[in-house]
Formats: structure tokens, sequence, C-alpha cells
């Protein structure tokens, strides 16, 4: 119980990013021609940071913007409700028309999009230019596994 309660509160020893403690979800949103990028940092985890991703896109969306990247670099810790959210958030932008994709998850985040086979439901890029430049290439010239 008073490992749930230091998690909570961003004190537990799980997730430790390079000795730090880790930090709630922070984002920030820039835009770049057409493309919406949003980097992410912290922790995506039930409650504030699933809630927070999904109003950030929500807003994303209602604004027109059709083209989402989740720059997940300084992400260090994903729960499964942080996993569903990802999952719910890729579903919403595309039953809206858009396209979502992940910009260098880190290797935390990568480990568990493979182990969880979602590496091959999202489009995962290595580098912020050929993401925003694969935004301009036809949907179907990407593999799914």
């Amino acid at each position: 119980m008073a490992c749930g309660i230091l998690d909570r509160l961003g004190l537990g020893i799980k997730g430790r990013i390079k000795g730090r403690t880790p930090l709630k979800m922070q984002t920030a949103t820039r835009q770049i021609g057409d493309v919406a990028i949003v980097d992410v940092s912290g922790r995506i985890t039930l409650g504030e940071g699933n809630t927070m991703l999904r109003e950030i896109v929500r807003e994303i969306i209602e604004k027109g913007n059709s083209k989402i990247l989740l720059n997940l670099h300084d992400v260090g810790y994903v729960d499964s409700s942080g996993v569903g959210e990802l999952v719910k958030t890729y579903t919403t932008v595309r039953n809206h028309g858009g396209q979502l994709k992940l910009l260098n998850p880190s290797k935390r985040v990568s480990d568990l999009l493979q182990v969880t086979r979602l590496a091959s439901v999202f489009d995962i890029q290595a580098d912020e230019a050929s993401a925003i430049q694969s935004f301009s290439r036809p949907e179907g010239s990407r593999a799914v596994a």
C-alpha cells in the first residue's frame, strides 16, 4: 500500500529515470507546417497522465489538425492505463480522418510497444524531420506486420 501511495506522489522507486524521481506527465504542443507535435515527458499513467493526453489530442482535433506526432522520447514509464490511452488516442485520431505517429520513444516505451505488439499498430518514427516528412507520403506506403 505504501508503494502505491509513493508511486502516486511520484516518489516511488518503480519507473525511476536515470536515478531521478519519475515526473508526472507534462506536455508541450508546437506546430511545424500542418503537423501538430506533442512533446510528452514523465509518466503516462492512470489518472492525470491519460486524462491530459486525451484532452490535448481532443483540442488538437477540434482546431482542425489531422496530423499528430507524439514525441515520447522523455517518457520514462507507461502503465497499462497509459497503453490503453495511447491506443484510444490512435483510434480517436483515425476516426476523425487523421494520422497519429509516435516519435522516438524512449527505450523503455519502445520495449513496451514491442512486448505488447503495438509496435506493429503505431507508425513509429526515429527522428522529427523524417516523421514530419512521412505525413506527406500515402498512408498505405507503410507496411503493417
